[in-house]
């Protein structure tokens, strides 16, 4: 139901939102089209106008009895279990759940941990297609060695450009994702060193998560890949090999604008 717009310290909901019984919406909170806010869940808004106002976007879905701080942003369709506390801004498609709020998947992106592991098992080398576009995931080949073992992918071979930069990620708190974002012309290819990283990759039409544990297996991303890198163990340490030396312009940051550029492309 929409607010009264003459008193703008209401909460503002959208037509199409739907706000069940018994939950509260504090001032200056903003509920986007098609949101659900559960039973009995709690939604704070900031204490006056001037600080940021919460905010609920578009088919993002509250849970019954789950509380979300002043300020909080809910992205586009993420989940909020029931019964969690949310302290920080939750990304677009993220699933949330606990106190405090952990990520712990993302909306529509299939769990392969155990798919996977029988693939892998059934090869000792190769290159299997994601079912997003031009994503692949690649076994690389391991020499075993009483002095250490060994693993090796040549550029331009078997992996599908030469790169111009590196870097590492690692020293990654559990709570904390990582990526979030897209490029208009970078390709990257990533492998964990150490550890274990799940990583969720989008072209804005079907998404999919990797999980990265071992150092013979990377994962390409071609551009205009949205890609989000979260569960990382204490140990983990991720390379990433890009195309392209760094450049700010090239980032797609925005997941609204990402969908709007990917639809334009597949419409072309």
């Amino acid at each position: 139901m929409p607010t009264d717009d003459s008193h703008p310290r209401r909460a503002k909901i959208a037509q199409s939102a739907r706000v069940l019984a018994g939950a509260f919406l504090g001032e200056y909170v903003l509920v986007e089209e098609d949101a659900i806010i559960g039973p009995s869940a709690v939604v704070l808004g900031p204490a006056s106008a001037e600080e940021p106002h919460t905010l609920v976007c578009k088919g993002a879905e509250i849970g019954a009895n789950a509380t979300v701080l002043p300020g909080i942003t809910i992205g586009l369709r993420a989940r909020v279990m029931p019964g969690t506390v949310v302290g920080r801004s939750v990304p677009p498609l993220a699933i949330v759940e606990g106190n405090p709020a952990r990520i712990t998947g993302y909306v529509g992106t299939p769990d392969n941990r155990e798919q996977e592991g029988i693939r892998l098992q059934a090869a000792q080398t190769g290159i299997r297609q994601s079912r997003v576009n031009g994503v692949t995931l690649h076994r690389f080949r391991m020499v075993p060695d009483l002095r250490g073992s060994l693993t090796v992918g040549e550029f331009a071979r078997e992996i599908p450009f030469v790169p111009k930069r590196y870097f590492l990620v690692f020293d990654v708190p559990t709570a904390e994702t990582r990526g979030e974002h897209a490029h208009h012309r970078c390709e990257q290819f990533l492998v964990a060193v150490r550890g274990s990283v799940s990583i969720v990759a989008d072209d804005g039409d079907m998404r999919e998560e990797f999980i990265l544990d071992r150092p013979q297996l990377g994962l390409y991303l071609p551009p205009m890949t949205w890609a989000i890198q979260y569960r990382y163990t204490a140990d983990a340490i991720l390379l990433v090999f890009a195309s392209e030396y760094y450049d700010p312009a090239d980032y797609v940051r925005d997941y609204g604008e990402f969908l709007a550029l990917a639809k334009r492309r597949q419409a072309q």
